[in-house]
């Protein structure tokens, strides 16, 4: 089993990727800020895109815990990577700081878009490709 780990952004909005290569799948944790935990847990799975049947696109199935509020960043990366590398991907979320304001929301949010193009950029798939 490879693992590898990346992070974007800067304190206090940094995110950290640990990305665990599981056969043919892809297991991701999301965490930052400054409580970790487990928050929300999104499945995705490749599918012939609706738009498109000949492009791949993904649904993801999301568990959130109750009172946590990571399924967005969960969500985004599972199936950002399950479409681009054809896989199941599980992506579990925890980013947590207190009293956060739309503008973080919002930089978290970038700094997972970019953990998802550095992960597909070191599996050598140039993002869009499909």
């Amino acid at each position: 089993m490879e693992r590898k780990t990346f992070s974007q952004g800067a304190l206090p909005y940094r995110v950290e990727a640990e990305v665990l290569f599981l056969g043919a799948d892809l297991l991701v944790v999301l965490s930052g800020g400054d409580k970790p935990h487990i928050g929300s847990i999104a499945v995705a799975l490749p599918r012939p895109s609706l738009a498109d049947p000949a492009k791949i696109s993904s649904t993801a199935s999301v568990y959130n815990f109750v009172g946590h509020k990571d399924q967005v960043i969960a969500q985004r990366v599972s199936e950002i990577l399950s479409a681009e590398l054809n896989k199941h991907v599980v992506v579990v979320a925890g980013f947590h700081v207190d009293a956060i304001s739309t503008e973080g929301i919002a930089r978290v949010v970038e700094n997972c878009d970019g953990l998802a193009q550095m992960i597909l950029k070191e599996l050598g798939v140039p993002p869009g490709s499909r």
